[in-house]
């Protein structure tokens, strides 16, 4: 009795060249229709980064390789990516294990979001002119999942001690991988805590956040992609807005006096503005795109402190 070639096989059989598999991949990113926005916004760059990844390629490899025939092996591999992530839409940064922010490399798997946030503008630029120009010597991660925007201040403010805090022990495993990834065991620390619950008496200069901040009706017509993120890092109540009210509730106790707080909450800047009109923030803008990030100092919160 003659076997069927499995339609992996088939294809395999019909592809030579990685040119050929990325030409394939974005037909398969049409087919499935596909959201792109956990790293790329083009089914080029997807699938180029997603077959270089399945043959151990950085991404920015030479184009002359992309002529390079694949081996039997390679060619099985690559099929397999494609298939997770039109097939299954599964995120590329989850298939490849590794996401860039702030230009540098993390390790990501589906215990943490991947990384898309526009706070990378920020330290950039070191949070000027929003903060004070005095040495900054404690900064505070909050909500941090995989680690990625308190490693990255860490670089920006080599000075700097930094801790990484998250509800979650499985993200903060994530974390703790990327500490050590980037060597910053001696001045970045990873803290299970229920927001401030296990900070209490420490105090920071700076304190980012990217909570979870999306509303029940963004979190119910979200692409399927997103599904495969925890939800305990997305949903943040009706309005979205639950856990940012406790960051505003609290944070003042853990800021020094000149200290700043940078909180995201995306499409939920809307709700915040309707409903704290009378909270000094300033909302940032940024040139690469991106909203719903504020910040507003120690001493103007504490003014407002009992309105929130």
């Amino acid at each position: 009795m003659q076997k069927t070639a499995s339609p992996l096989n088939s294809v395999a059989n019909q592809l030579d060249t990685l040119r050929d598999y990325i030409r394939y991949a974005m037909s398969q990113f049409g087919e499935h229709s596909i959201y792109f926005g956990h790293g790329t916004d083009n089914a080029w760059d997807e699938a180029t980064q997603l077959v270089l990844a399945a043959v151990h390629l950085p991404w920015n490899t030479n184009p002359a390789v992309l002529d390079g025939k694949l081996t039997d092996a390679e060619k099985q591999r690559v099929l397999e990516y494609i298939r997770l992530r039109a097939e299954e839409r599964k995120p590329l940064p989850y298939i490849t294990g590794e996401s860039w922010f702030c230009q540098l490399p993390f390790i990501v798997d589906e215990r943490v979001l991947i990384p898309r946030s526009p706070i990378a503008e920020l330290i950039e630029n070191e949070f000027a002119p929003w903060l004070r120009e005095a040495p900054v010597e404690r900064i505070l991660d909050l909500c941090t999942g995989s680690g990625c925007i308190g490693i990255a201040c860490a670089y920006a403010f080599p000075e700097s001690e930094v801790d990484l805090a998250d509800i979650s022990a499985d993200a903060l495993e994530v974390a703790e991988q990327n500490i050590a990834k980037h060597e910053m065991a001696d001045r970045v620390s990873a803290i299970e805590s229920d927001l401030f619950s296990n900070l209490v008496g420490k105090k920071y200069d700076l304190i980012v956040s990217n909570p979870p901040y999306v509303d029940e009706q963004d979190l119910a017509s979200m692409p399927v992609e997103y599904g495969h993120e925890p939800e305990l890092a997305l949903g943040s109540g009706p309005d979205g807005l639950d856990i940012t009210r406790e960051i505003l509730r609290q944070a003042n106790d853990y800021l020094t006096e000149e200290g700043l707080l940078v909180v995201e909450v995306g499409n939920s800047e809307v709700h915040m503005m309707e409903q704290y009109p009378q909270l000094p923030v300033i909302w940032l803008e940024f040139e690469r795109g991106g909203n719903g990030v504020f910040a507003i100092t120690a001493q103007e919160l504490s003014q407002y402190r009992d309105q929130i």
